[in-house]
């Protein structure tokens, strides 16, 4: 990793953004008025794979708009010097040492294999995981609506699933597919599959064809942690809302759990509900956002601080507790220092940036103070989930152009991320040939 690359990297981001923004400016692109800011905050949030929306999708964007929606959803997930690499590719150019960087920083891949090999596999996979999502989900939306239109909305919300995006052609999200199973579990394993990360992707393909295949301990710990969110998430949601009449109460234990099941994988990953948030208590509010902190795996469509550095930092903290002779390991590999120091790192910053932000907020916008960390969270994390203004739009809908400015900037640094966006600006230390002798430090 090196500030050069970065600097690319977040410019190119940038570049998409306005480019994006301009497009939905455009008068074939949307119906009535549209301002800039608002332009720029979705065009912000689709390509950040957020999915906070301050405009409604269907009612306020033609067709060409929602198409620009998609393409910005697809170049945020896969990753703009990604898709550049791609094309290069194609047009059988090799790719020189910077470039190649470039690439593995744009997809935060640490490995020392072949880029190339590895890019051509993330492309492969994307096409095949979200095309039969679009199969499936049009499958199921032609029993109810013509079929032109079963398509576009089988393709737009397999896109924004598998990005982890969290759009909707529907004017209440997927509010109406509460009780469908079809719909509701397709695009949860859509996001599900792009958040776990494109290595562990394609390390489970490796291991599919090739028995003496050997999995990382990254893929383990992401597999292994992504499960027991997924269900704890569950069980917690469930026993939370159970009795409220706003969310589960009305429900059959069935549908209930299924509900809960989707509940518990958007607020990690993904914007789309099929409840309305706004009815939630605010325990569930605040179990919520930690799990929005947490995110998904490294290297995803996917945000938040990721499931990696929650899961190494807990394993230091057990190790030290327990005051073990033993480095911190897992599934018998030693984590290095470096990698927990960097884990504290990244948790100390964004509880940082994300209470800060709230505070910020909630002084000048003058909103409830949950329902605002909430916001903040699921926009630092690049979630989408929103407790709403009232209707069918994200809380920041109400916000002034200072306040959608700062989600706008939060999306922004969610997406390259906070260690990437630190060194951005901080740059690195001179190496100094001096130690200083130890301090005597009471904890």
């Amino acid at each position: 990793m090196n500030q050069k690359t970065l600097r690319i990297i977040f410019f190119s981001y940038l570049t998409v953004v306005f480019i994006g923004s301009i497009l939905l400016m455009l008068p074939f692109a949307h119906i009535g008025k549209l301002a800039f800011i608002d332009a720029l905050f979705t065009s912000t949030s689709a390509t950040c794979v957020t999915g906070l929306v301050v405009k409604i999708t269907p009612e306020d964007f033609t067709f060409f708009g929602q198409f620009v929606i998609l393409i910005l959803m697809q170049v945020g997930g896969v990753g703009y010097m990604s898709i550049v690499t791609l094309f290069f590719l194609f047009m059988k150019r090799n790719l020189n040492i910077h470039e190649k960087n470039m690439a593995k920083d744009s997809l935060n891949y640490s490995s020392n294999l072949d880029i190339q090999n590895f890019l051509q596999k993330v492309f492969i996979f994307t096409l095949i995981i979200e095309s039969l999502g679009a199969l499936i989900l049009t499958l199921r939306f032609a029993t109810h609506m013509p079929l032109p239109k079963a398509i576009w909305q089988g393709i737009f919300h397999s896109v924004a699933a598998f990005n982890n995006a969290g759009f909707s052609t529907f004017r209440d999200n997927l509010l109406g597919y509460q009780t469908d199973f079809t719909v509701l579990v397709t695009v949860g394993l859509l996001i599900i599959l792009g958040g776990i990360g494109y290595l562990v992707l394609v390390e489970l393909h490796a291991k599919a064809t090739h028995k003496r295949f050997m999995i990382s301990a990254h893929t383990k710990i992401t597999l292994v942690g992504t499960l027991i969110l997924i269900v704890s998430g569950t069980l917690l949601f469930l026993a939370i809302e159970w009795d409220n009449k706003g969310v589960f109460a009305n429900m059959t234990w069935y549908h209930g759990l299924l509900n809960s099941f989707f509940l518990s994988v958007n607020f990690r990953t993904s914007g789309f509900n099929s409840l309305d948030l706004s009815q939630l208590s605010d325990a569930s509010l605040f179990c919520s956002t930690i799990y929005m902190m947490i995110g998904g795996g490294a290297g995803s469509t996917a945000g938040g601080i990721k499931i990696t550095t929650v899961a190494v930092l807990i394993i230091a903290t057990i190790h030290t507790i327990k005051i073990s002779n033993q480095q911190p390991h897992a599934f018998k590999r030693t984590i290095a220092p470096e990698i927990i120091n960097r884990s504290s790192a990244i948790i100390l910053v964004a509880s940082f940036i994300a209470i800060t932000s709230t505070i910020i907020l909630v002084e000048t916008q003058k909103t409830n103070f949950m329902q605002t960390l909430f916001e903040v969270v699921s926009a630092f994390c690049t979630v989408g989930v929103s407790v709403g203004n009232g209707d069918v739009l994200s809380l920041s809908e109400k916000f002034s152009t200072f306040g959608k400015t700062l989600i706008i900037a939060l999306m922004l640094i969610g997406r390259m991320g906070i260690f990437a966006f630190g060194f951005l600006i901080m740059g690195r230390e001179k190496i100094k040939h001096i130690q200083y002798p130890e301090g005597r430090i009471l904890l």
